[in-house]
């Protein structure tokens, strides 16, 4: 199944690929090439243990590039067997086809459906987004059209039959491909080499099928007594369509589904989307209710022997990418095979080349399953902001891509969110309190440990007026610390005497004056255990030579083995941290700062009491997430009590630790809802950094779900951060709902400029991006080479022509 993702690239070697296959290729017709010596360097006789898409794809490409070879497909079922119903392919992976095999590609074509638009129905409400180019066939059909192309090569299909034991393969045949799905014995045999990790899900779905076309790719939502119910739908033929529906499993066990039937499960599925089905009923195929597991391993080859396909990897229906990865794996293992010198080269290379594809649709997959395991959290959005939810979940598909796609519905869902007429949605203004916010774009707060005894300089006035002239609605300072002791290293700002202050005010007053409309605003904290360490670039994380100062923290544990343990913090020393923090606050009101913002995250102090990894008290400040709270809740309201009342305050949390027993999502609404629950006006939603041990999930925008979430589970404003880089992801995440404001760190290092440029290249001047008096001239991208040469006017048929 394929949903937005339809022609969105997933590689930019996928053609040099397709290429390669295609100067390799020989025709089976043609007379035989020499062959290489039979030896597992030059494999001639290869096993496929599974014969779905990709096993069988595989089989006719090595027999196609190598006619020589001896090819044995195993298959357990017989040859009409398969499960679901249709299959979709993206326009890249038909490319692919095409040049590898273009006789399988004209199979295919001739019984392709295609289709360009989607239907979102939410609530009775219909939106349409068209320009997504489908095409589809039935899987079956699929099996039949490679069993012939097999067939015709000289394959050998063994249906019927149980493959040998993988170690009998092994030495049977000079390569082993298992293709033998998410459950592969293959792989499952040599587990400890492979390594799986498996991942269950919190959905239940079902494969089914209509016989009768939809005319788009149709996503229906149901909202029953039992809980949300989502239906996933498209044609696969001109009378036939495949439809899947999903649910939570606590809906799936409260709408009695755990005690039906497979004939139940159809003839309810069929009236609970009656609607969308027009009253036809649906029928099954050896359906059955299952959750979706992800595979993930850690090596995909041992010896002679290959995963490929479900078996090495599984992403989510929701982006339709099982039959999609698995063609394209066939397409690199056969040509790196091709082009290598030994087996075991080519492995390696087949592994190299798609395992950080196959990871980045595993990254898409998971924001898309997610979303949908999630779905009641957006039901209440506005009508057209739902389907453009549904529509980017994956955050492959973006503003810029669907308006690329299908302009009046872009266009329709920025007049929904209140868009003028030719601003993007990154350039609408959002309100906190009293002040504006003339844009969404924040820039992050970045350590520069450039500070002499805490005092900014002549750096920091440079950096920040810089990144205030840029055009960004918000710059935010590095975390400025409240005290000597809190400090991160000794080139950390702070606020914690008069010059610091003064200091300040030169860089505030610039600010307001030469870059008017833009706020600026202060980040304070405190570095408990992390604190007392080298300059980032001589040594993150790493302890002084010499010159320490003692360390505090929640409790006596060091942040790394060759740390300073620090001391627990008592109850008169928790009074004077939080005086510190109100001393730096009143400091900060006096230095002209229209915002401040609490530090809570990356392991600091404040975020030491709030994760169970770091605070092992036992008194009223450990233990519950509500004592664990505590104190930061209590240096929150101090100094929100001496923060000027029409200024906003805001909150940075780490919504994960990323570590077994660390913070968990629940407590990290739990954390922003109370904190909103004081008068923070929006919680700026970071992840990790708090145990030296944490495994984080790096990737596009990767933060952001959690931003999501506190947004909507909490009701509280959310500032998003975290591998943002693009004007076209803050677009995206600002309609979608996912985030109120983007803060982006490196983008603004590498451009000052970024959010005026990205006014810019979108063809926007407007009131949300105001360049600078002197900086006029440079509004618009200068021009890099010669775009008018004339065009040729007169072609010539027939005639000599003098030389």
């Amino acid at each position: 199944m394929l949903s937005t993702q339809g022609s969105m690239p997933t590689s930019g070697a996928r053609g040099c690929v397709d290429q390669r296959l295609r100067r390799s290729a020989r025709p089976a017709t043609t007379h035989p090439q020499p062959q290489p010596p039979a030896t597992k360097d030059h494999p001639l006789h290869a096993a496929i243990v599974g014969g779905g898409p990709g096993g069988l794809y595989t089989a006719a490409l090595l027999k196609r590039l190598a006619p020589a070879r001896e090819i044995t497909v195993y298959e357990r079922n017989a040859p009409d067997d398969t499960f679901g119903f249709g299959v979709v392919l993206s326009d890249e992976t038909l490319g692919g086809i095409e040049h590898a095999d273009p006789v399988v590609y004209e199979a295919l074509k001739a019984h392709f459906v295609r289709w360009d638009d989607i239907d979102i129905v939410h609530r009775g409400t219909r939106h349409t987004s068209g320009g997504h180019r489908f095409a589809a066939l039935g899987r079956r059909r699929l099996l039949e059209i490679l069993h012939t192309r097999c067939r015709d090569l000289g394959v050998e299909l063994r249906f019927g039959t149980e493959a040998p034991p993988p170690d009998r393969l092994a030495q049977t045949y000079d390569l082993v491909v298992a293709a033998d799905g998410v459950h592969s014995t293959t792989r499952e045999a040599h587990r400890e080499v492979f390594r799986p990790h498996v991942t269950g899900h919190r959905c239940r779905y079902i494969w089914l099928a209509a016989d009768f076309a939809f005319d788009a790719f149709r996503f229906e939502v149901a909202e029953t007594e039992h809980g949300v119910m989502q239906l996933h739908g498209y044609p696969y033929a001109p009378d036939a369509s495949t439809v899947i529906v999903e649910m939570r499993e606590e809906v799936w066990r409260a709408a009695g589904f755990d005690e039906l039937d497979e004939p139940e499960s159809t003839a309810r599925c069929a009236k609970i989307f009656a609607d969308a089905l027009g009253g036809r009923p649906l029928r099954s195929n050896k359906s059955a209710w299952t959750t979706f597991r992800t595979v993930v391993n850690e090596h995909w080859s041992h010896g002679n022997v290959v995963l490929l396909g479900d078996a090495a990897h599984t992403a989510h229906f929701s982006i339709g990418s099982g039959t999609k990865l698995a063609v394209e794996d066939a397409l690199a293992l056969a040509a790196c095979l091709e082009e290598q010198p030994t087996l075991q080269a080519a492995l390696s290379a087949y592994e190299a080349e798609r395992r950080p594809v196959v990871a980045s649709t595993q990254r898409a997959a998971k924001a898309s399953l997610e979303w949908f395991e999630d779905l009641d959290r957006y039901l209440g959005q506005p009508p057209r902001q739902f389907a453009f939810n549904l529509l980017t979940r994956s955050r492959r598909v973006t503003h810029e891509n669907l308006r690329l796609r299908d302009a009046d519905f872009t266009g329709a869902v920025e007049r929904e969110f209140g868009c003028p007429p030719g601003t993007p949605p990154m350039f609408t203004p959002f309100r906190l309190r009293d002040l504006t916010l003339r844009n969404r774009v924040v820039v992050s707060p970045m350590d520069m440990y450039s500070a002499t005894d805490g005092v900014p300089g002549d750096f920091h006035l440079v950096h920040l007026g810089a990144r205030a002239l840029g055009g960004a609605a918000l710059v935010m300072t590095e975390m400025v610390c409240v005290s000597a002791e809190g400090r991160i290293t000794p080139g950390c700002a702070g606020l914690y005497t008069g010059p610091q202050g003064a200091a300040w005010r030169r860089i505030t007053d610039f600010v307001h004056a030469e870059a008017p409309g833009t706020a600026i605003g202060v980040q304070l904290g405190h570095s408990g255990r992390k604190g007392s360490t080298r300059l980032m670039w001589e040594g993150m994380d790493e302890p002084l030579p010499e010159g320490n100062w003692p360390l505090v923290a929640p409790s006596p544990l060091p942040y790394r083995p060759d740390s300073q343990t620090p001391r627990e913090l008592s109850r008169t020393q928790l009074a004077d941290v939080r005086e510190q923090f109100t001393a730096a606050a009143v400091r900060a009101a006096e230095a002209g700062f229209d915002l401040l913002e609490l530090h809570c995250a990356h392991g600091y102090l404040l975020s030491g009491f709030l994760s169970p990894l770091t605070n092992h008290r036992t008194d009223a400040y450990g233990g519950s997430p509500q004592n664990r709270l505590r104190f930061p809740l209590e240096v929150f309201d101090a100094v929100r009590e001496v923060w000027p009342d029409d200024r906003p305050m805001t909150v940075r949390v780490s919504a994960t630790d990323w570590a077994e027993g660390g913070t968990s999502a629940d407590e990290a609404v739990a954390i922003a809802r109370a904190f909103a629950a004081h008068g923070a006006d929006a919680i700026d939603v970071s992840t990790g950094q708090v145990v030296a041990g944490e495994r984080p999930e790096f990737g596009r925008s990767y933060q952001t779900p959690y931003a999501d979430r506190i947004r909507h589970e909490a009701g509280v404003p959310v500032i998003a951060v975290g591998a943002i880089s693009s004007w076209d992801d803050v677009n995206s995440l600002i309609l979608a709902g996912r985030t109120d404001l983007c803060a982006l760190a490196r983008p603004h290092l590498y451009d000052p400029h970024w959010t005026l440029h990205a006014a810019a290249e979108q063809g926007y001047d407007g009131p949300g991006a105001v360049w600078p008096t002197p900086y006029r001239a440079g509004s618009r991208p200068p021009r890099t080479g010669r775009t008018d040469a004339p065009k040729p006017r007169l072609t010539l048929h027939g005639r000599s022509q003098d030389v």
